[in-house]
Order: structure tokens, then sequence, then C-alpha cells
């Protein structure tokens, strides 16, 4: 059986996606014939300014990816903090150096999802999403939303719950707050049905 890869690329300044990521990861990773890996966008922050945002060391396990590697995967998942309802420069900074592959259309066709964190409701969960879709677009990518998939967990009420039918999602508060169980397995669950999704265009 051909191995069916699927890369999950985030940017994570405070370790909120970082922790979604790896959900994500672990989801994908559960689909029979799926080689799930996990890739960081490379940070545009100088050391001092990390520090002087009290952000926290970045782990050591996960290898930071080019823009060329891109073309290796079957399927993505990009994940990001919102900036003011958008992507960080970070990673808007990884899709502007993608100009190589927009040209030969080395991306079209490849089918592609998005996660995400906000401070809170007014942050940008659904704008963060709404924004990055055109990356996808003008790369020609086949977009998957989770639409209403997740079942019961897409209508909770009784609690705070980040994520939409655009995909999963987290609520950062002050930076405090962390990603609840019910977050968590939206997550999985991104990961696992957008792996689902890839391993069957693939064949």
């Amino acid at each position: 059986m051909a191995i069916t890869k699927v890369y999950i690329v985030y940017y994570s300044l405070y370790g909120h996606v970082d922790t979604m990521a790896r959900e994500v990861h672990r989801g994908a990773a559960t689909v029979e014939g799926v080689e799930a890996t996990l890739w960081r966008v490379p940070e545009m922050l100088s050391d001092q300014i990390l520090e002087k945002l009290k952000a926290p060391p970045k782990p050591n396990d996960i290898p930071d990816i080019r823009p060329e590697q891109l073309v290796e995967a079957d399927g993505l998942i990009f994940g990001f903090p919102s900036r003011f309802g958008m992507m960080p420069s970070q990673l808007k900074a990884f899709f502007d150096a993608t100009s190589e592959l927009w040209a030969c259309q080395a991306l079209a066709g490849k089918p592609a999802g998005i996660f995400w964190s906000t401070g809170f409701y007014g942050g940008g969960q659904e704008l963060s999403a709404l924004t990055a879709i055109t990356q996808l677009a003008h790369h020609g990518m086949l977009f998957v939303p989770l639409g209403y998939t997740f079942g019961s967990g897409m209508f909770e009420m009784g609690e705070v719950k980040g994520g939409s039918a655009y995909g999963a999602g987290t609520f950062a508060g002050d930076g405090s707050r962390q990603p609840t169980e019910i977050e968590l397995q939206q997550a999985f669950y991104q990961g696992k049905y957008l792996a689902e999704i890839t391993k069957k265009l693939r064949i």
C-alpha cells in the first residue's frame, strides 16, 4: 500500500497552537496508510524580542520546514495564532516564499485544512480561517472544512469552545487558558478527517 503523507505545518508563539497541532497530528496518524509529520514555520522574531514577549522556548522536537518541502505532502493542515483576525506574519512570510511553487502550480489539487487560536470571541475565530483560505486558493489547493461532521461537539453550549465549521480552534484568553478537552478532541478529529480525505483523493 502506498503511503499517504500529511504534513501539519504550524506557527506557535505561546504554545497553544503547538498543543493543538500535536492533537491534529495524533488524529491524522490513526488513519491506516497515512504518515503524518509535524513541521514548524521558521521564527522571524529575535531572541531578544521573544524574551520581552515572555514567549516560552520552542520545543526542540519539531523541525522547521522549507517552502519547497510542501510539495512532498499529499495533504496539508496549517495552524496558527490569530493576529487581528488574520494569520501572523511568520506564516504569511512563509506563504510569500512559495511563489516558485505557485508559478508552476506545484500545490494545486492538494487537500488542505486550517486550525487556529485566538484570544477571545472577537479575535477572529472564523475570520482567521476565511482570510487564510486566500493563500490556499491562489495555490489551487482544495480547502477541506470540517463542516458539522464533528457531530454534537459542534453544538456545545455548556462551555467555552473554539473552532467552527472551518476548522478546529481554541481560545487563549490572556494566555493562561489552555486548550480544553473538547477543543483537543476537535483537533484530533480534524487531523483524522483530513487524513482520510487525503487518502481517498490519492487513490
